[in-house]
């Protein structure tokens, strides 16, 4: 191939800002199909797009012979069929976090696709964002010495503004996302954590209901233990006051303390009680280093970014905390 040709299955409110349009403006890029079961909506998102196909019926894109790529982003119920079906097809998957349900449908897709010798990325792009990948350099560089342990908070009220509004709040439904707000925001973070600290050596952690307006668990606790030696804690509470929502991850080192938010711009380092901040301007469209990275991929140009190998890990942490407590 020498171009990857797009369509995407599940064109909502994800696809509006943060991936869809920047699958047209990375180099060796088209989006030529969308995909979504409203009639009504789907063909204005392709108008408004510029897209000049479109359908309600995933296998007539899948099918599509000028289709060469598919981009999954509908809830994570859907994941694993979708992918299934067009790695049969032949046809790449890039897909969005979180990569499906939980581990076990992760490890069919990633099966599938070395079955059907095609190619597979996950949509976990903060990897590949300025700010997350100056927090990588500065660890990499030893800034504040060997690490030590990882805090992270996710604190927040119920429905939170950082969560991406959608005409079904799907979200907090178990049976179509896997879980509650923790299954959308969490694969965020864990996955950073592993791709920063490397291999996990074991992982515990508990997961609990504490409103009774809702059938997710809005809170969740865990620790994992790197091979490396660092010590991760994270807690997710989306049951508190406005007042008192948090969202930073603070590493600590022998020389000094790493802080950033996950949904922010700046990082904050602190050796010797000095102060020293970075600060990063906003992307237009949060997923196109990433999607640069899989279309490189994808035309055999460069490596995978993130492997279904690597978002696996990310969902047998997470099944840890939740499924297994």
């Amino acid at each position: 191939m020498e171009q990857i040709n797009w369509g995407i299955i599940g064109c909502g409110d994800v696809t509006e800002v943060k991936s869809g349009p920047a699958f047209k403006k990375v180099p060796n890029s088209r989006l030529v199909a969308v995909m979504r079961r409203d009639a009504q909506k789907v063909e204005d998102y392709a108008l408004r797009h510029g897209v000049p196909k479109w359908y309600t019926d995933a296998d007539k894109l899948i099918n599509d012979a000028d289709v060469n790529a598919i981009y999954i982003a509908t809830p994570p119920l859907q994941h694993e069929m979708y992918c299934l079906a067009a790695l049969e097809a032949g046809k790449a998957v890039y897909v969005e976090k979180p990569m499906t349900m939980d581990a076990n449908s992760a490890q069919r897709m990633i099966d599938a696709a070395e079955k059907n010798d095609v190619k597979l990325s996950v949509a976990h792009y903060r990897r590949l964002q300025p700010m997350f990948l100056k927090v990588k350099s500065l660890l990499d560089d030893k800034i504040i010495g060997d690490i030590r342990f990882v805090n992270l908070k996710m604190l927040q009220p119920p429905n939170p503004d950082l969560i991406a509004k959608s005409d079904e709040n799907w979200r907090t439904n178990p049976a179509i996302s896997g879980g509650g707000l923790f299954h959308d925001l969490a694969p965020h973070q864990i996955d950073l954590m592993t791709y920063y600290f490397g291999s996990v050596k074991k992982a515990q952690g508990m997961a609990i209901k504490q409103q009774h307006n809702t059938t997710a668990d809005d809170l969740v606790a865990g620790n994992i233990l790197f091979d490396s030696g660092v010590v991760f804690n994270g807690l997710w509470c989306f049951s508190v006051s406005k007042a008192e929502q948090a969202d930073v991850c603070e590493i600590y080192g022998e020389k000094g303390k790493i802080s950033f938010p996950m949904f922010g711009r700046k990082i904050s380092v602190t050796i010797d009680g000095i102060l020293k901040e970075y600060e990063f301007e906003p992307l237009e469209h949060v997923q196109q280093p990433m999607i640069e990275q899989v279309v490189n991929y994808f035309l055999g140009k460069g490596t995978n970014p993130c492997s279904g190998e690597d978002a696996l890990i990310t969902m047998k942490i997470m099944d840890t905390f939740t499924i297994n407590k």
